[in-house]
């Protein structure tokens, strides 16, 4: 069913979130959404990293944001410079990374 803009509310909250509906999409959020959908199984970027491969370095917070509002997105693979997982949801997201290969211990990414 289209939208008039992206779905939202999706993050760790909604673990299996609806496909990704583009419609509406700003140029940074395509940008970022572009950079997401790109990750492989396994790869972990940090927030930063995110905003800087699409172009808008210093954009980490809107990267953070962004995976919160827009359902589709691997937003177990995001975590902070320091390679903290995201606070809410760090069980599921140590689940999702360890599905993919990815260790994790003390609320951090180990290997990965």
């Amino acid at each position: 069913m289209p939208t008039d803009g992206p779905a939202l509310g999706a993050g760790p909250s909604r673990p299996d979130p609806a496909p990704l509906d583009r419609d509406g999409l700003t140029e940074f959020e395509a940008a970022v959404v572009d950079v997401l959908l790109a990750t492989e199984p396994g790869d972990v970027l940090a927030y930063g990293e995110v905003a800087a491969e699409a172009g808008y370095p210093g954009a980490a917070r809107a990267v953070g944001n962004l995976l919160r509002r827009i359902d589709g997105l691997p937003w177990w693979r995001v975590v902070t410079a320091s390679g903290r997982l995201i606070p809410h949801h760090p069980a599921e997201q140590a689940r999702r990374l360890a599905g993919e290969g990815v260790a994790t211990a003390d609320g951090r990414v180990v290997d990965g």
